[in-house]
């Protein structure tokens, strides 16, 4: 599910800038994550991927994901301002597992091994332990219009950032640097030393037990969201946002990824609106990476974005992408961060493209495909608001593995501090394979 995220820039400047009223400010949510689907839902040790019916045990995931943030100032005065952050993450089944549903959401747990006649159901009777761990611990300070960031940190860069999207949040270990003084104009550096995301870039540390049963549903953070080394010894990246002229905005990024990848992306995004076009916007991208290896070939891909919207009523979008054929890693436009397996060509991470799915992630991004998204969003009186989403990426190769058509419906609400929402995925994948999930979202913010 996508939430719109904070940028990079606002990160970096909450802390100093969020605690003019308060020096302590503590705040948490917590959250129910639902998903049944009438397609392939498990794993059976005799059978292997099973198939199951809407709402059953068998096809049906659930996980709830705690959170709790508490950040303050240190130190603020004419000179410098100083602040400080920590977040907390805890992941549990409420032992649903293999009594209300027989798989999670979340990548994050472990499992223990299944034994004896219980081998052959579906996850195998196997017990899935909670898991817990330290999201954010950081240390911020600014001076003038310059801002420096260390510590354990949520990112929003297009190619490594965290997705917020599931029931767990990837975070990184490293530091930034920020820097405003150039007028309409932002200056960002970034050294990125660990991730805990299910990353190959890193390592991969989920549980063998994880891997051979499929229980989660949606992996994002490493077993027990431990850290582990990003690239082969870190990344780099630095980049460059400009609104000079106020109805554009445009960005530029560069990233090395040590010994692995260097990658790039560009951006422009202009809101017509002050040019007598009210309502219409319109966006480009470009985005390349390159593997260390010698020889290697780029995958690039770009993508172009036309909106338009009606205050109070409704914003519509169509998107158009296309990736190049003869790139070496197989995808491009993705986040380096999660679930990307550069030997084995194939990645399920979100990417930040136009044209990226409402649930199916790792389409839009492998190698010679063509996608197109239509996004449509709209209010209801004020009672509750609705999406419709539709992608198409057709992957032009020898056979069509990689094709997905994805039709998704929302509704959300919200009651105080309560945000709920609803949805309807129809996906077909590859040869045919057509499934129909249900999603309950549920977040209880304090």
């Amino acid at each position: 599910m996508k939430f719109t995220k904070m940028s990079l820039v606002a990160a970096l400047l909450i802390g100093s800038s969020a605690f003019a009223l308060e020096n302590v400010k503590v705040s948490g949510d917590a959250n129910l994550f639902y998903n049944t689907t009438d397609g392939a839902s498990g794993y059976d040790a005799v059978k292997g991927r099973t198939s199951g019916t809407l709402f059953s045990k068998d096809s049906s995931a659930a996980d709830v994901a705690v959170n709790l943030n508490v950040s303050a100032d240190l130190v603020k005065n004419d000179l410098v301002s100083i602040s400080a952050g920590a977040g907390y993450t805890v992941l549990t089944t409420l032992g649903l597992e293999n009594n209300l549903v027989s798989n999670v959401w979340a990548g994050s747990h472990t499992a223990t091994a299944p034994t004896g006649a219980s081998y052959g159901k579906v996850l195998g009777g196997a017990k899935v332990e909670n898991a817990s761990w330290m999201k954010e611990a950081w240390v911020a300070a600014t001076a003038g219009k310059t801002t420096a960031k260390l510590g354990r940190m949520a990112l929003d860069t297009p190619l490594a950032f965290t997705e917020t999207w599931t029931a767990e949040e990837n975070t990184f270990e490293g530091a930034v640097l920020i820097n405003q003084d150039i007028p309409d104009t932002t200056l960002v550096g970034a050294y990125i030393g660990n991730g805990n995301g299910t990353e190959t870039f890193g390592q991969n540390a989920q549980s063998a037990v994880q891997k051979t049963y499929n229980l989660a549903v949606a992996p994002v953070v490493n077993a027990n969201g431990d850290f582990t080394t990003y690239g082969t010894n870190g990344a780099y990246a630095a980049g460059v946002i400009n609104n000079s002229w106020k109805p554009l905005t445009a960005q530029a990024w560069y990233y090395d990824v040590t010994q692995v990848a260097t990658a790039y992306w560009l951006q422009a995004d202009l809101d017509a609106s002050s040019l007598g076009a009210k309502g219409l916007t319109l966006g480009a991208q470009y985005s390349g990476v390159t593997a260390a290896a010698s020889g290697s070939k780029e995958d690039n891909v770009y993508a172009v974005k036309l909106g338009y919207g009606m205050k109070d009523m409704f914003a519509a979008s169509v998107a158009y992408s296309q990736t190049n054929k003869d790139g070496s890693l197989g995808f491009a436009g993705f986040n380096t961060a999660t679930n990307t397996d550069v030997t084995n060509h194939s990645s399920t991470a979100q990417s930040k493209l136009y044209t990226e799915a409402w649930w199916n992630y790792g389409f839009v991004t492998r190698t010679d495909t063509t996608a197109y998204n239509v996004t449509v969003t709209s209010p209801v009186n004020g009672l509750f608001d609705l999406g419709a989403y539709y992608t198409n990426a057709d992957h032009n190769a020898a056979n069509d593995a990689g094709d997905l058509q994805e039709v998704t419906l929302t509704a959300s609400k919200s009651f105080g501090p309560l945000d709920t929402t609803l949805a309807y995925i129809n996906s077909t994948v590859g040869n045919g394979d057509n499934t129909n999930s249900v999603q309950v979202y549920a977040k209880l913010n304090f």
